[in-house]
């Protein structure tokens, strides 16, 4: 069969190896695709995978060998999994390849809103430690998170494992219920309604998915009943706030900091209203990126088409 990768640059930007794909079947990579471009790319293809690149009901009607599609992500909204479902086409996703690494970025995140190190750094480099007439000096107030409140808003893999972080950090973790009958046990989770976590918290970080009800979940009446003195996480998906909401809060001292590794429209225009507001971090979907993550993102989804051309079909979205 013949296998078109159509956009594996982030995936693979040259550390890792194609090497288990290629021995599955006839295989293409493409760094990137742009959209006049896919039709042609994956004409010819029986199995395609994506991780951005979007697969629309119009462009898979146009793709009359396709039997297979392979989403290099969690999300799949790139994929019109219903147009393809009808057209008797799986779709598959990577369910799980980043928890550590992105729990890990959470507090990478939440560390640098604590200390500003890198700005501290920068000051050292550029000559003011050496002007001072102190053995030490700081340029933001310095927070300890022992003590601290964690609010978690999703507590699927990754919302667990940074409650367990957060417990290390001896900071108190609480988390908004899933909606069942019964919660599931997280030792060290506290559950609680919506309203008291945002307003317990000394930082909430977010962990939904982006569906219809979570879109600009986090937004000016939802800000306002939080700390001012609370930070905001978001490694889950841009649009769970309205940045316009958030970047006046951050502007007017109404929080105290967000860090952010998701924004709304990525690659993001320069009219973000979140570029140059202050105590803002935004770093660029990064937090899944870890060559240990990509890694085992490749494994599994090599392992998803080697299940498919063995008569089985695994982590598939659109069954």
């Amino acid at each position: 069969m013949k296998i078109v990768v159509l956009d594996g640059y982030t995936l693979n930007p040259g550390d890792l190896n194609w090497k288990g794909l290629e021995e599955l079947g006839e295989t293409v990579i493409y760094d990137r695709t742009p959209s006049d471009e896919i039709i042609r790319r994956a004409a010819e293809a029986e199995i395609v995978l994506t991780n951005k690149t979007p697969l629309s009901a119009d462009t898979l009607s146009q793709l009359p060998k396709l039997r297979y599609i392979g989403v290099l992500a969690t999300g799949y909204n790139v994929v019109d999994i219903q147009a393809a479902k009808e057209r008797g086409i799986p779709v598959t996703n990577i369910p799980a390849y980043g928890t550590n690494s992105v729990a890990q970025f959470v507090f990478a995140l939440l560390l640098e809103l604590c200390h500003r190190t890198q700005w501290h750094s920068d000051a050292v480099h550029g000559g003011e430690w050496s002007r001072s007439i102190d053995f030490c000096f700081t340029k933001t107030p310095q927070v300890e998170l022992a003590g601290k409140t964690l609010g978690l808003i999703g507590l699927g893999r990754i919302g667990t494992q940074t409650a367990r972080i957060a417990r290390a950090f001896d900071m108190r973790v609480i988390a908004v219920g899933s909606g069942r009958s019964v919660p599931p046990q997280v030792e060290g989770v506290e559950w609680v309604e919506l309203n008291a976590l945002l307003e317990q918290s000394d930082v909430v970080s977010l962990h939904c998915p982006l569906i219809p009800s979570t879109e600009k979940f986090i937004n000016a009446e939802r800000i306002s009943r939080m700390k001012p003195s609370a930070f905001l996480i978001n490694t889950s998906r841009g649009p769970l706030i309205e940045e316009k909401d958030l970047a006046a809060a951050l502007n007017e001292g109404r929080l105290a900091g967000a860090a952010l590794d998701v924004l709304s429209v990525e690659p993001p225009t320069q009219d973000n209203p979140l570029f140059g507001a202050q105590n803002c971090i935004i770093t660029p979907h990064m937090a899944w990126a870890t060559r240990d993550a990509r890694a085992r993102l490749l494994d599994t989804a090599v392992g998803n088409v080697r299940a498919f051309l063995e008569g089985r079909t695994v982590h598939v979205v659109n069954s």
